[in-house]
């Protein structure tokens, strides 16, 4: 297979920047298109509640980091990882009404056989989802962990291609 397609990285933010954390994947997405200027073949797409609009872009990603809210009952601001087949079971604990819309997209991609080579997905807990268009405290001050998160992710993919 060709190598430019093989190392090309899509990180697609998710989140509705209407509810505080639950928008963290899209406030995350100016720190990750600073940090990662400088590589070539690196998508930054901003989903935030599109649903099935998102099938194009997961179907033509060979290597995918999804960023959102994931509720994992863990401690507020913390980063949570999943890998592969562990995505689709997060999406059984709703918090929101687009990740039934995302959890659509992923099984519509698997069913028509272009489901992404490889896929993680990285998210903090939330600390609050009331409405205000900013992150608490707590999760803004993790936000550069979880950019270091998904940098450290994307250099992996780039050695290893």
């Amino acid at each position: 297979m060709n190598r430019q397609i093989d190392r090309k990285i899509t990180i697609l933010g998710i989140g509705n920047t209407l509810f505080s954390d639950e928008g963290v994947g899209i406030h995350l997405l100016p720190l990750l298109e600073e940090a990662l200027k400088g590589y070539e073949n690196i998508e930054i797409i901003e989903g935030l509640t599109d649903g099935m609009k998102l099938l194009g872009p997961v179907e033509d990603a060979e290597n995918l980091i999804i960023i959102d809210a994931i509720n994992a009952g863990k401690e507020p601001g913390t980063i949570i990882t999943l890998v592969g087949d562990e995505i689709p079971a997060y999406f059984g604990i709703k918090m929101s009404i687009h990740q039934l819309g995302f959890q659509e997209v992923l099984l519509a991609a698997k069913m028509r056989e272009r489901y992404p080579k490889q896929i993680v997905m990285f998210g903090m807990q939330p600390t609050s989802l009331q409405m205000g268009i900013e992150l608490t405290d707590t999760n803004q001050k993790k936000l550069g962990e979880l950019a270091n998160t998904v940098i450290e992710q994307v250099k992996r993919w780039r050695e290893a291609s």
